[in-house]
């Protein structure tokens, strides 16, 4: 699971969004998430948040990637590429 920790007012995580979506279209087998910092404050303050938008990646309920700053297109098909490889590498542990 990928989650997006974001705010309405946060210009960074305005221009983030599009590319976000646009990830989450072009990779359906992973789950996307988005979290409005500003309507779910807890959350954001469970998660530790310190600065949006910050992305975090989830596998099996454990916290694998977490950093703040948006990506661009090619970092994060990077990004999801890794996390790919990662799910690849538990699988030949198992």
């Amino acid at each position: 699971m990928l989650v997006d920790f974001w705010a309405p007012w946060c210009g960074p995580c305005r221009g983030f969004a599009p590319i976000f979506d646009e990830a989450s279209a072009a990779h359906p087998e992973i789950a996307f998430a988005k979290v409005n910092t500003e309507t779910q404050p807890d959350l954001a303050q469970a998660a530790r948040i310190a600065s949006i938008p910050t992305l975090m990646a989830f596998k099996d309920g454990i916290l694998v990637h977490s950093k703040p700053g948006a990506l661009s297109s090619g970092a994060m098909e990077q990004l999801l590429v890794q996390l790919k490889h990662l799910d690849a590498e538990i699988a030949e542990d198992d």
